[in-house]
Formats: structure tokens, C-alpha cells, sequence
């Protein structure tokens, strides 16, 4: 067992070079191997690349872009000089932990792909297997931190923390008051890293750049997708086009008899502040993806899934059985599923659970009021009559299906209305 145990702390190194060239035809982009001097053992420094890649036994290296500014048609790609994960030095690596991994980081880096978002107010991603759990605004990071912490209790546990505002006393307590692997923010206040660094494991990053993320909005980079028989695909990343309410389009359809039909009504000023956030989390989250959020604060993520409606249906069960845990935890200091356990042995009375259970229902897991997004257009209904069913009053989605007149009718239908508007953009992540 301790064989098994060791192996997730071993840094295994790597054969990577130290520099990788690749050429567009006539365009060259360098990239250099980043490496830190880390003390492998009591008195031992040597110079190591990641811990691994995404499993132990997987060798892996992180490269920085150094050179070439690469122009494609009317696409001018991010140029080198503007690294944020990608040129963390030792300085920056304020408390190694565990040395970090593949996995690590590019939740980090897709915390940053959010985060270049919402950088107008406080806010805080929490990202766990490159998926974010949890992602809020606040009026302090603080506030951020607690409110993206509360709205996936359980998948937060040990993910990674990103920040896009210095880290204060306060936020620095409450962050080590759980398990995390990784926290990254700008920077960090005075006192806040002895706090922290009370979790011995607990990788703490300072990223430079971060306070001026948003200047990132439009840089588009070159994305590789290795194939199993040794080919790639290459696109082009993703950009954001929803940046404010003028970007949202009315839902309109031609329904099969030539009419067309349109949404009723109109969503409100809340609704419209959901939207372009919830889309920012959005453009994060792997597809088929539906998420949920209500007052700058997600309220359940659905990732991952085949069908629209499949994927819809797991957001609200998941949303039930955070928002149950939730109560459960502030009520009675333990998880849900641990009280299941007790009340099970006949440790704790059956009444605790069904109480629990009953304001769960009551509430609708707080689903009521809550906008609803999804990263592609809904080919049928059925996911829209699903989360209308949870009192979702407004949502949000690229439009462009054959049947957005059923989508658009059933919001007409719904008693009261439920507002819909198209972005005119997919965002699938794969």
C-alpha cells in the first residue's frame, strides 16, 4: 500500500526537450520547457519539470511561448511575452506542496479562461478535473471565495482556487479552513501566507498578470487535439463574443407553417446580469454542458453528457443534492451522505434526514429564479420544459435548431412566461 501511496508523490521527470519548434509553413513558434529548482529531499535541490502528467505514470512537460507571432488569414495569435501559467518561475511558486502536476495547473489555466471574463467585480473559479464547481461574484474576494465554495461543496474538495483579487486575511482563512490542492490569485495580502501555509500541501501561486486578465479577452491561441494513430487536429480557441446586453439576440423561429413566433417576454435587468455571467462560465465547461445560475453565483453545473436533456436533468439532480448537504453541513457540521450513514447505523434520528429532505423539495434546491445556460442549442423541448418544471425563469442559449419554435412556445406556455435569448454562438468544449 505505501508503494501505491508513493507513487502519487514521486516526481518522475521527463524526456521532453528542453525546446519545441513548430512551423506553419513559412511561421515558426518557440516554445521553452519551464523547470524549477525544488528541494527534492531534505538538503537536495535539482531542477524539475511537472511532477507527471495527468496520471503517475504518465511523463509530461509545461512550455512557455517564447518566439514567432503567428498570423493566420485574419487571425493574429496570441504573441509571446503574456505567459501566465506557462511562465511561473520559482518566485511565483510561493508554497510548492505537493510539486505540481499536468492536472494542477491546466485547472488553473481553465479557472484563467473564465476568469478573463469577470473581471469587473470580485470573483472566484473553482475548477476539479478542468471542470468549474463553483464561480461567483461578491462584493469581497472574500464573499467571491465563500459563495463559489457554498454552491458545490462537495466537488470543491481538493480542487483548485483561482482569485482575481488579492488575497486578504479574511478570504485566506476561509480558503484554509478546507482542502484544496492549488490556490492562484494576483497576489497576496500581508499575514495571508502564514495562514495559508498551514496547509503543507497546499500549492500557492502568485500570478502576475492576473489583475489585468481581461486585456486576454480576445487572444486566440493555436489548439491542439493529439489522435490516437499519431495525427492532430488544430483550431483555432474559443472567444467569448457575449460582452454586454447588446450582444444578447430576441429569440425568434419560423414554426413548419411559415408563422413566426417569438418570446413574450422579455428577461429583466437580474436576468440579464445572469446571462452574460453564466456564458462566461459557460465558454469553461465541457460539453454537452447546462448550467444553472442565479445572482452571480452558479447554482448547479452539468458537464460532460450526450443529450441536452440528459445533461439538464443531471444539473438539477446535482443542484438537489448540493443544496441538501449544504443544509445538512450548516446545520449539523457533517456531508449529507454521512448523515445518511448515521441515521442508517441508528446513530442519529430519521427525523434529521427527513427534515432535510422536505426544505430541500420545498425549495426546489433553490433552482426557482435561477437562469438557465447551455453551450448549444436544444434540438428538442424537452430539456427547456424540464428546468421550466424547477421555476428557472430566463435562458440563455446559441439558438439556430430547426425546432427553436417548440423551445421558444414552451416558455410562451409556461405560467408565468420564461424569457429566452439567443447568443448566436456555440461553445462546445471537448
Amino acid at each position: 500500500m505505501e508503494d501505491i501511496k508513493k507513487m502519487y508523490r514521486t516526481v518522475i521527470g521527463d524526456h521532453f526537450p528542453p525546446e519545441i519548434r513548430i512551423s506553419f509553413g513559412d511561421q515558426t513558434l518557440v516554445y521553452r520547457k519551464r523547470t524549477w529548482k525544488i528541494e527534492v529531499e531534505p538538503g537536495v535541490i535539482e531542477e524539475r519539470g511537472l511532477r507527471y502528467g495527468e496520471n503517475p505514470d504518465q511523463e509530461a512537460a509545461l512550455y512557455e511561448l517564447i518566439n514567432g507571432n503567428l498570423v493566420l488569414g485574419d487571425c493574429e495569435f496570441i504573441k509571446p511575452g503574456l505567459g501566465l501559467v506557462s511562465s511561473l518561475t520559482e518566485e511565483d511558486m510561493l508554497q510548492f506542496g505537493k510539486h505540481p502536476s499536468k492536472t494542477n495547473l491546466t485547472d488553473v489555466d481553465n479557472s484563467l479562461n473564465i476568469l478573463r471574463y469577470l473581471a469587473r467585480k470580485p470573483a472566484c473559479v473553482i475548477v476539479k478535473h478542468n471542470n468549474p464547481c463553483g464561480v461567483a461574484h461578491g462584493e469581497s474576494i472574500e464573499q467571491a471565495f465563500t459563495r463559489a465554495f457554498r454552491a458545490d461543496r462537495i466537488a470543491a474538495f481538493g480542487g483548485a482556487v483561482a482569485l482575481n483579487r488579492p488575497v486578504d486575511k479574511a478570504c485566506a482563512e476561509a480558503i484554509a479552513a478546507q482542502y484544496f490542492e492549488v490556490v492562484a490569485a494576483p497576489e497576496y495580502e500581508e499575514g495571508t501566507l502564514d495562514i495559508l501555509k498551514k496547509r503543507k500541501n497546499l500549492r500557492i501561486i502568485r500570478i502576475k498578470r492576473l489583475d489585468n486578465l481581461e486585456s486576454y479577452w480576445g487572444q486566440r491561441v493555436v489548439e491542439f487535439k493529439s489522435l490516437m494513430d499519431g495525427g492532430i487536429i488544430v483550431q483555432q480557441s474559443q472567444v467569448n463574443k457575449v460582452r454586454g446586453p447588446e450582444d444578447l439576440k430576441p429569440a425568434k423561429a419560423q414554426k413548419p407553417d411559415g408563422t413566426e413566433i417569438s418570446c413574450k417576454r422579455q428577461p429583466d435587468q437580474r436576468e440579464i446580469e445572469d446571462m452574460i455571467f453564466g456564458w462566461a462560465v459557460e465558454i469553461g465547461v465541457t460539453s454537452n454542458s447546462v448550467l444553472f445560475v442565479k445572482d452571480l453565483c452558479t447554482v448547479a453545473i452539468g458537464t460532460g453528457e450526450q443529450d441536452r436533456v440528459g445533461v439538464t436533468e443531471i444539473a438539477i439532480f446535482k443542484a438537489y443534492v448540493k443544496y441538501a448537504d449544504l443544509l445538512c453541513f450548516d446545520r449539523y457540521g457533517i456531508p449529507y451522505k454521512q448523515l445518511e450513514l448515521e441515521v442508517r447505523k441508528g446513530l442519529r434520528p430519521e427525523a434529521q434526514k427527513i427534515e432535510i429532505d422536505e426544505e430541500t423539495k420545498a425549495a426546489r434546491a433553490g433552482l426557482p429564479g435561477s437562469v438557465m445556460v447551455s453551450d448549444a442549442f436544444f434540438p428538442f423541448r424537452d430539456a427547456v420544459d424540464v428546468a421550466i418544471k424547477e421555476g428557472i425563469t430566463a435562458i440563455i442559449h446559441p439558438g439556430g435548431s430547426i425546432r427553436d419554435w417548440e423551445s421558444i412556445e414552451a416558455c410562451n406556455e409556461a405560467d408565468p412566461p420564461v424569457a429566452m435569448v439567443f447568443t448566436g454562438q456555440r461553445v462546445f468544449k471537448h
